[in-house]
């Protein structure tokens, strides 16, 4: 990777429906039968349009941001995870997605996917369209199968990107996918994204440092699936990103962080 990659001081473990998206005058269908799996793209090799894109935006993001990623070392070499992300800017996926030799999976609006060219790169890109005026189930099953197939699905819980680049709360709708796919989940924290494209400017030169932390083992985590300790899942997730967060941004200023979870 060169100068995107940089060794770890990572995070620690830690204690303690058939649906179709319907858009004037088209409809995107969301994939959501027994044959989705023997459809999906190999979860290992990355196609050509996202092997273009990196190769672009490595230089770009290197040059003008200073972007370096580490702790890659820590995603599973084989089978799928759940990535669960700070949101700071419009770049976070591409920020999660360049240092990797696999491609990572997203939800975006379907709405997005009729516009030309974008379009066209969300569907060649992993990108799987959600109707926030429908039902969310098929698209999560869709997720789910990814999962399965071996993909790693990247979610940004916030819902939002942050207005003043503190990690905001996280919202609960992560859990269903967390209790059915019973895959890794590992922690991602972004750092500088949220000075370099703020929310309503348009990007400037920055700093941005991108850290991927433990994983958190399906074992490790299978008591706060029960019923009744959602907020328990929710909080002991936040607390995983928040580390990583911190840690990306010690990284980013020069300086050593002690996470919540390195006890």
């Amino acid at each position: 990777m060169g100068g995107l990659v940089d060794r770890p001081v990572a995070n620690r473990p830690l204690k303690a429906d058939n649906l179709t998206v319907v858009i004037s005058p088209r409809s995107i269908p969301v994939n959501d039968s027994p044959t989705i799996v023997r459809s999906l793209p190999d979860p290992f090799r990355r196609n050509v349009v996202w092997s273009v894109i990196q190769i672009v935006l490595r230089w770009c993001f290197t040059l003008l941001l200073g972007y370096r990623a580490r702790g890659i070392e820590h995603l599973p070499v084989a089978g799928g995870a759940l990535l669960v992300v700070n949101h700071q800017s419009n770049f976070d996926p591409l920020f999660v997605g360049l240092p990797l030799q696999r491609p990572v999976s997203y939800m975006a609006r379907s709405t997005l996917f009729p516009i030309p060219f974008i379009g066209w790169v969300l569907r060649n890109t992993y990108v799987v369209p959600i109707d926030r005026e429908a039902a969310r189930a098929g698209a999560i099953r869709d997720l789910v199968a990814r999962l399965e197939h071996g993909f790693l699905v990247g979610i940004f819980p916030e819902g939002t990107r942050t207005h003043d680049g503190a990690l905001g709360e996280f919202k609960p709708g992560f859990i269903a996918l967390v209790r059915r796919s019973k895959l890794p989940i590992v922690a991602v924290g972004i750092a500088g994204a949220f000075e370099a494209y703020p929310r309503g400017h348009l990007p400037r030169p920055g700093r941005v440092r991108l850290v991927f932390g433990i994983p958190w083992q399906p074992d490790e985590y299978a008591e706060y699936c029960e019923r009744g300790r959602e907020a328990e899942l929710v909080a002991a997730m936040r607390q995983r990103v928040q580390d990583c967060v911190d840690e990306a941004t010690a990284w980013r200023d020069g300086q050593v962080v002690e996470t919540e979870s390195s006890d």
